[in-house]
């Protein structure tokens, strides 16, 4: 660079080629190897040394003045394109996040039916159905027989059912 400012056209050559091979590694690995990309921003680049060449200290690293102009070239165009890859709707589908609404507001009705049951019976349909206890194991839990733990349930789950059947005359 201190013999290009000088004067010396072979060596500010010489100086371009080199600062092409060493700048084009730097954005493909930014720009997730899109060579056209990175190409153009190598250019725009040497562009940018070649006319602010002038404003080089040349008390300071001189790769570092050139890494700063690429990244702000970098920063420039993500600016004007924007960071997020674009990819066709074709692929897409591994992006889109699936709908689960219809499973939330589901969760949710059976949480405001359980909460209407008794604390105990709500316990037991818990265990049983929901992390999947057995009869016995979630009997054994509450000091109670296995058959009064299943009646508990079986009505427990009729009174859901209740709470859940959607009203004659209501909106779905």
């Amino acid at each position: 660079m201190l013999a290009s400012l000088a004067g010396d056209a072979p060596a500010y050559r010489t100086l371009l080629e080199f600062l092409e091979r060493e700048l084009a590694p730097f954005f493909r690995r930014r720009l997730a190897d899109d060579a056209a990309e990175a190409a153009d921003l190598v250019q725009e680049t040497l562009i940018a040394i070649h006319t602010r060449r002038g404003t080089y200290d040349s008390s300071q690293p001189f790769t570092a003045w050139t890494y700063a102009i690429a990244r702000h070239k970098l920063v420039d165009h993500y600016r004007r394109r924007g960071r997020a890859p674009t990819i066709p709707l074709d692929n897409a589908g591994d992006l889109l996040a699936a709908d689960e609404t219809a499973g939330a507001e589901a969760r949710h009705d059976v949480e405001n039916a359980l909460g209407r049951l008794p604390p105990a019976t709500q316990s037991l349909i818990r265990d049983i159905k929901l992390r999947e206890l057995s009869h016995a194991e979630a009997a054994r839990l509450r000091g109670m027989s296995e058959t009064a733990a299943k009646v508990a349930v079986h009505r427990g789950m009729k009174k859901l059912v209740e709470f859940l059947r959607p009203q004659r005359g209501a909106p779905p």
